[in-house]
């Protein structure tokens, strides 16, 4: 059985990644994006894990932690701040946060400090074990970091492994360089939307058998790209 995770973001960029990642994981997920509704959806859902941005609108994260410590105690939190300074830190831990991650973080070590915490708090029977997302015959395996290609290992770098995770949960989904460049936050902090280009080209070379002429990552012109859901 696997866990439902309250989201609590007001970036709805990194909220989005977030949801996709936790829904790769074999998660569900409800994301909010300010301190009110986070505090409205646990009470309601009763979540299993809360991922709580402090700068939130309305209630900042340190108010809605404080509330769910009085309401939930049990329920675990993950505290995402912007912020570096240890006071922030150490409030945050000390008004009752299971744990904490400064931004920008990588996608992979966010899901492997919430596998932390599920099974630590026992909140959750199990995780799932092999969630990888199969699209256009790439298989993407968040758990083992693997890529496969028509069954074939392909060695991909991190920001390509996100990418290819984001779109490889929503085949035929098309994505804007912006949005893919989002997904390799705490990878490539120092990208431009130009990178994507560069990242989806190399992939091209590991995954087409013509990256001339491309079946599986295709250029939608004007728009970005997407991976075809359909088999090559």
């Amino acid at each position: 059985m696997c866990a439902h995770v309250l989201v609590a973001e007001d970036d709805e960029m990194q909220a989005e990644l977030i949801r996709r990642s936790l829904l790769a994981e074999g998660h569900t997920a409800t994301v909010v994006h300010d301190g009110a509704a986070a505090l409205d959806a646990a009470r309601r859902l009763g979540p299993d894990l809360v991922v709580l941005d402090l700068m939130l609108p309305v209630i900042d994260g340190f108010g809605v932690c404080r509330v769910l410590r009085g309401g939930d105690p049990e329920i675990p939190v993950l505290m995402l701040t912007a912020r570096s300074d240890e006071d922030d830190v150490l409030l945050g831990l000390e008004l009752g946060a299971d744990d904490y991650m400064t931004k920008p973080y990588s996608p992979r070590e966010l899901m492997a400090r919430i596998r932390t915490i599920l099974r630590r708090s026992g909140r959750t029977a199990a995780v799932r074990e092999e969630p990888a997302v199969t699209a256009a015959g790439i298989s993407v395996d968040p758990v083992r970091h693997e890529v496969r290609c028509d069954g074939e290992p392909v060695e991909v770098t991190p920001a390509e492994f996100q990418i290819l995770l984001a779109m490889a949960g929503e085949p035929d989904r098309v994505f804007s360089r912006r949005q893919l460049l989002q997904c390799t936050r705490g990878f490539d902090r120092s990208s431009t939307e130009r990178a994507v280009d560069v990242h989806v080209m190399n992939l091209r070379r590991k995954i087409e058998a013509d990256p001339r002429r491309p079946v599986r990552l295709v250029t939608v012109f004007g728009v970005g790209y997407k991976l075809s859901g359909g088999r090559p």
